[in-house]
């Protein structure tokens, strides 16, 4: 990871935002140089060496994901910009052609603006409503009212699999399942899941999953849409031209086969190539192990946090990953950031986009420490050695 390599205001840097985005090795910088070094071309249009290259690197980063997430078929992987592409491309063609007036969407009040703003505007244009599932007091998903929220107007249940302010792990099986009483389908976010642990589509059974790919070590602009074969056969594409089109007369056009229908334009293939590097990475180190380091560093940190009088945890869920917020007394978060970035210690500040979920809990925002497998104990020690110096500032 050689961007871990340097210094931030003469301070070694300690890069604790891995929830905005994860730092990415050199293999995976790496493999992108060399594409555009070697082999750059358009995917499946050139009569030539370098596009049959270009394309069977690209197919072959599709079932890299695949079989990283346990798909059924490759053909159920489409590639977008990312998660909120994904997600807009799924609530877009829901209400073009299944939600109607009197639907019902339910989402959870831990949501990102991506899993809600979309399905604000799906809801308004087909008369859908819109349902917000509660959560506790330690910022979990509260199951059992969730469950009486679900009826037979309920058509779509959109929720995270991690929340990314509160490091929430949810029950998306359960979830899954109980959605599946009522023949909803269902939407799981798993923009922060992905790089924590194991994520097994067809065990989860959920029709639909989307993540993106700078947040499992790989590049931006890359993102996942994970949809059953028979979802995505009945989803209309959410953009139109190049790729998608089978044929085209100047009345009417014709759509290609999954999963091309969805890829409109000339795709993103050093970011899927990229992509596949960073799970190939993943996949050759101790998983289990990195997931039980990280588990050990959020441990230490909560006993660091509770030694100091003014920090106030946000999010005490029993089952949660690597994430940290917090505020420090009275101070505004952005402050704090602002005096950790000055000893080289790399935080999020603000609402991370979670407005509404901010305005549940009555605060402004929180300070943000999110940890990966790269980061130490001796890191954890430091950012609350910095944070008893920004004490002495504020």
């Amino acid at each position: 990871f050689p961007i871990l390599d340097q210094k931030v205001k003469g301070k070694p840097l300690i890069y604790l935002d891995n929830a905005a985005t994860t730092q990415k090795p050199q293999i995976v910088i790496d493999a992108i140089s060399q594409f555009y070094s070697t082999t750059n071309a358009n995917v499946h249009r050139g009569a030539h060496t370098l596009s049959d290259d270009a394309t069977e690197l690209f197919e072959n980063a599709r079932n890299s994901v695949q079989g990283f997430i346990n798909a059924k078929h490759a053909h159920e992987i489409v590639w977008t910009r990312g998660t909120t592409e994904a997600i807009n491309t799924i609530a877009s063609g829901l209400a073009q052609s299944f939600l109607k007036p009197g639907d019902e969407i339910i989402i959870s009040a831990m949501e990102h603006h991506a899993n809600i703003v979309p399905w604000q505007v799906a809801a308004k244009r087909s008369g859908a409503k819109l349902v917000v599932a509660p959560i506790n007091e330690k910022g979990e998903l509260n199951f059992s009212i969730y469950k009486t929220l679900l009826n037979k107007n309920t058509a779509v249940v959109a929720m995270t699999h991690v929340s990314n302010t509160l490091g929430t792990i949810n029950q998306v099986k359960e979830i899954v399942q109980s959605a599946q009483q009522f023949n909803a389908i269902t939407v799981i976010d798993g923009a922060q899941a992905i790089g924590h642990g194991f994520v097994d589509v067809q065990d989860l059974n959920c029709d639909f999953y989307v993540f993106s790919g700078h947040k499992l070590f790989g590049p931006t602009g890359i993102g996942v849409l994970y949809g059953k074969e028979a979802r995505l056969e009945q989803l209309p594409p959410f953009q139109t031209g190049g790729e998608m089109i089978k044929t085209v007369t100047f009345q009417q056009a014709t759509w290609n086969e999954l999963p091309y229908k969805f890829e409109a334009g000339t795709p993103n293939v050093a970011g899927a190539i990229g992509l596949a590097t960073a799970i190939g990475y993943v996949n050759s180190i101790d998983r289990v192990g990195a997931l039980a380091h990280e588990q050990r560093l959020i441990k230490y940190c909560s006993e660091l946090a509770n030694n100091m009088d003014d920090i106030h945890i946000i999010g005490m869920a029993e089952n949660k990953t690597s994430i940290f917020s917090f505020l420090m007394g009275d101070a505004h978060p952005s402050d704090v950031g602002t005096l950790l970035n000055q000893q080289g210690i790399a935080v999020r500040t603000g609402h991370h986009c979670t407005m509404p979920l901010m305005n549940e809990l009555g605060i402004p925002g929180t300070v943000r420490a999110s940890f990966s497998m790269y980061n130490t104990e001796e890191e954890v020690a430091m950012l609350f050695a910095a944070l008893t110096k920004v004490r002495t500032f504020l």
